[in-house]
């Protein structure tokens, strides 16, 4: 087949210094890769701009003669490229995904085990007037738990959840901790948010990190993911 350039103005136009020849077949290998089962594609061309091979690594999810048919139904429409179907060869192989596909899935996944999530919030009363403020966090599969004490009162329960949501972040971290520098329930933008301030230390410095939550259930709950939002990225540097 004798190359013919044709191409519309949403493909794009060649590099500067690359002949139209190398572009359009670097444009129909990339056309031929975004095919369903195909991993990898190369085409081998002759010196009068003819295809010779075509040469396809293809996932198991497809037979080969349907890949060898979107294959020729592919670059026809999309580039106006006619190939004969025996010049198409296909290798199966399990599926094989980029390495750099796999890195970023590694990094996400170890990213997911490191966060702390929102797990659970319980609070009970040991005594009159006393309550007792349970923050259950999860990083991965780990459950981490704080505890704090104190008045029960409005005010007072907000402080307690929010110390024992930096009490639970605690225990996952070493060389580095948190102190809750306070948090209140403001109004802002014609809702009700719980603003928690909280500080990040690191062996000789610490950094003011701030969240916000607006309150849904109760305050309890949004004063705990407040702190999540002021910790979380910070956190995930300490690991």
């Amino acid at each position: 087949m004798s190359l013919g350039v044709q191409m519309s103005a949403s493909q794009g136009l060649p590099n500067p210094g690359e002949s139209p020849e190398a572009w359009t077949w670097k444009r129909a290998e990339q056309l031929i890769a975004t095919l369903s089962g195909v991993l990898s594609a190369r085409i081998v061309a002759g010196r009068g701009g003819e295809v010779e091979e075509i040469h396809v690594l293809a996932t198991q999810e497809t037979q080969p003669k349907l890949v060898v048919r979107n294959i020729e139904s592919a670059l026809m429409a999309q580039l106006g490229l006619k190939v004969d179907h025996r010049k198409i060869s296909v290798a199966q192989t399990a599926e094989v995904r980029p390495i750099q596909v796999l890195e970023h899935e590694a990094v996400a996944e170890a990213a997911t085990r490191r966060k702390l999530i929102y797990a659970d919030l319980v609070v009970e009363s040991p005594r009159p007037k006393r309550v007792e403020i349970r923050v259950l966090l999860r990083a991965g599969d780990v459950l981490v738990e704080g505890i704090e004490e104190g008045v029960d009162e409005p005010r007072s329960r907000v402080q307690l959840a929010a110390r024992a949501a930096v009490k639970a972040i605690e225990k996952g971290l070493v060389d580095s901790g948190v102190v809750l520098e306070g948090v209140k329930v403001v109004e802002a933008f014609d809702r009700r948010l719980v603003l928690a301030g909280v500080h990040g230390v690191e062996a000789r410095s610490s950094q003011m990190l701030v969240g916000t939550c607006e309150i849904k259930e109760n305050p309890e709950q949004a004063a705990v993911l407040a702190v999540l939002d002021a910790t979380n990225r910070w956190y995930l540097l300490q690991r």
